[in-house]
């Protein structure tokens, strides 16, 4: 027996992977957060679907497990990529003891990828990803491995940035980026990344600081080499440029 874990991406169809939507199409139960499915309403018409809110992720794989074992074909379906952040690795951490189940991942471009190529090229080279959501990681945690990003001179993308109950970590982060970072690095934040509604912008990290961003924001900090070059985030790898310019 076999569940998938599918990545559907950022929510626009023409991001989506061609074998992602094929197994889905293919699937009788289709299982996820509300938000996602209303993301695809199209490949779900006519399934059986179950969705749950939020902090529902536990009882989406019970129930995903529930309608495998009776014969069915099904999809536990993430936004972006199901095993970045994704339901992925709780499904595989509960078949420990479903022996007779297997999880196999459908990959899809996720948040820092597609807001990445909004802003320009600012992933050119080595990047760190950070969750700034404090409901399954504790905020020293995310303290720790800020700073170690920061230390490292990483690029720097920043999921979960804000939301209701937490007004201020973005500027909490900020702050623990800027021991180690120019308060001019070269930073820009994305909203609905390669969604209809797409917002986004470019600033510097002290700019960066005071931004309103809430969940459906990602915001990618600059390192050393990240420079603005036609209002493009870009992070050069170092390469010897011998262009000349064009008459």
């Amino acid at each position: 027996m076999k569940i998938y874990a599918v990545g559907i991406g950022p929510g626009d169809r023409n991001y989506m992977a061609p074998y992602a939507e094929k197994i889905i199409s293919e699937c009788e139960v289709i299982i996820g957060y509300t938000a996602y499915l209303k993301l695809i309403p199209d490949l779900v018409t006519g399934k059986e679907v179950i969705d749950t809110g939020m902090k529902g992720e536990t009882a989406r794989c019970e129930l995903a497990f529930q309608e495998t074992k009776l014969g069915k074909k099904v999809a536990v379906v993430s936004s972006g990529d199901a095993g970045i952040y994704g339901m992925a690795s709780l499904l595989m951490e509960m078949t420990e003891n479903e022996t007779d189940i297997e999880i196999e991942v459908v990959p899809g471009i996720t948040a820092c990828v597609a807001a990445a190529s909004l802003l320009g090229a600012p992933l050119a080279n080595d990047f760190a990803v950070v969750s700034l959501s404090d409901l399954l990681t504790s905020w020293q945690t995310i303290e720790k491995r800020l700073e170690a990003a920061g230390l490292g001179d990483f690029v720097v993308c920043l999921y979960n940035p804000g939301s209701k109950t937490r007004k201020n970590s973005l500027r909490q982060a900020c702050e623990i980026l800027l021991k180690h970072k120019n308060p001019q690095t070269c930073c820009g934040y994305v909203r609905n990344a390669l969604r209809n509604n797409r917002q986004y912008q470019l600033c510097s990290l002290q700019e960066l600081s005071d931004i309103s961003v809430d969940m459906l924001t990602t915001a990618i900090v600059g390192n050393s080499d990240t420079k603005q070059i036609h209002n493009k985030l870009v992070t050069t790898r170092g390469y010897r440029l011998q262009r000349k310019k064009l008459s």
